[in-house]
């Protein structure tokens, strides 16, 4: 599909751009349509840069978001420590090759105090 100028309503709005110039009465719509044009062009360039900054923000989160959050966590039954969990990581590096690495964790639940306020917290550590 061949892109092909719009020779017509390019002529119109030339026209509306250009009456300015034949007397004073005209130039007054010339200036509104000047101003209209500049004003819808600003508005879709602050629209397309705003769009970008927030996909790529989005991206950046995600990706962050991603690289903490783990895609399996392997944990007894009775939640129990996992006292074999190195014999445990190399049976499933043995199934999936492609495991770039594994690490013991723990976590629970926690209350942080500072001064008379408390909030209560949900920690994870891990031993890389």
């Amino acid at each position: 599909m061949n892109f092909k100028f719009p020779e017509y309503e390019f002529l119109i709005g030339w026209r509306y751009i250009r009456t300015g110039r034949k007397g004073r009465r005209n130039a007054f719509i010339s200036f509104i349509s000047t101003i209209s044009i500049l004003g819808i062009a600003l508005g879709v360039a602050a629209l397309i840069i705003v769009l970008s900054v927030m996909n790529g923000f989005q991206k950046e989160v995600r990706d962050r978001m991603l690289s903490i959050v783990p895609h399996i966590e392997i944990r007894s039954g009775t939640n129990e420590p996992l006292t074999q969990w190195k014999l445990i990581a190399r049976q499933c590096k043995q199934l999936r090759p492609d495991i770039i690495g594994s690490a013991p964790f723990v976590r629970g639940q926690a209350l942080i105090a500072k001064g008379d306020s408390m909030q209560g917290v949900y920690l994870r550590g891990i031993d890389p």
